[in-house]
């Protein structure tokens, strides 16, 4: 089984890391580099507006592609999973994981970017900002889904190629989960879906989905799933499987006190 998130907007570079935190290289280092450069051809108002983000947030992120370089080292990157810092990460508590747990996560979490396009939690990471979502035109197309075409797709397929009966379990958001080439994958996908007692009826609250995203997550690297059945098993901060709103591709967890 293969679990897939989204990154985070928010980043941190500034805690200090575990002693000993191994680390790998992101796989796709030459497509990096070319939506970098085309980056880097915008000026801080067309990042603005590119992206809807602030003048200072737009030249922040004009300066990190000034210094993005095509090596990764632990002076200009760290690791994905330490990097971001927004509700999922908050959910999946990284830093707390054990080396062993941290092992497991490399081979069955893949987090999914606009710039990376598939990060292992143990990929070193430059800082940048570069949602899926983005409109940016490169030579491949007019958007970031049209840049990676089959690449993610293809390359999921390679992390799952020693499974007999591969499945994908999707935490990801739509955004980026609209980046897998559901034709090219060769896996049964589920989703997860997180509901919250709210005014008499159950609904998707998107802060505590978010969370219960990465805390899914966790339960998985923790208790090493790796078959559907096992996911109902999920329980952390009062969820619980509601067998009765789910299907065997969608399933939903539920709870009535956040």
């Amino acid at each position: 089984m293969l679990f897939l998130l989204s990154p985070a907007k928010s980043l941190d570079y500034d805690t200090p890391l575990p002693d000993g935190l191994p680390h790998t290289l992101p796989q796709f280092v030459p497509q990096s580099s070319a939506l970098i450069e085309v980056l880097r051809k915008k000026s801080p108002q067309e990042i603005a507006a590119l992206m809807g983000i602030s003048d200072p947030l737009a030249a922040l992120n004009v300066a990190r592609y000034a210094t993005w370089r095509p090596k990764f080292t632990a002076a200009n990157a760290r690791q994905a999973v330490m990097a971001f810092n927004g509700d999922v990460y908050e959910g999946l508590q990284a830093r707390s994981l054990t080396p062993a747990e941290l092992d497991w996560a490399q081979g069955h979490v893949a987090i999914l970017s606009g710039l990376y396009g598939v990060l292992r939690p143990l990929d070193r990471m430059q800082p940048y900002r570069l949602e899926m979502g983005t409109r940016l035109a490169t030579d491949a197309g007019t958007n970031l889904y049209q840049f990676w075409g089959a690449t993610i797709a293809d390359s999921l397929n390679r992390q799952m190629a020693a499974d007999a009966t591969p499945v994908v379990v999707n935490l990801a958001s739509q955004e980026y989960f609209k980046s897998v080439n559901r034709k090219v994958l060769k896996a049964r996908v589920i989703e997860c879906v997180f509901e919250d007692w709210k005014g008499g009826v159950y609904k998707i609250i998107s802060f505590h989905a978010k969370r219960a995203r990465g805390l899914m997550a966790r339960y998985a690297i923790q208790h090493k799933v790796v078959t559907p059945r096992r996911l109902e098993g999920f329980d952390l901060e009062g969820y619980a499987f509601a067998p009765a709103a789910s299907t065997p591709e969608r399933l939903v967890f539920r709870r009535k006190t956040a």
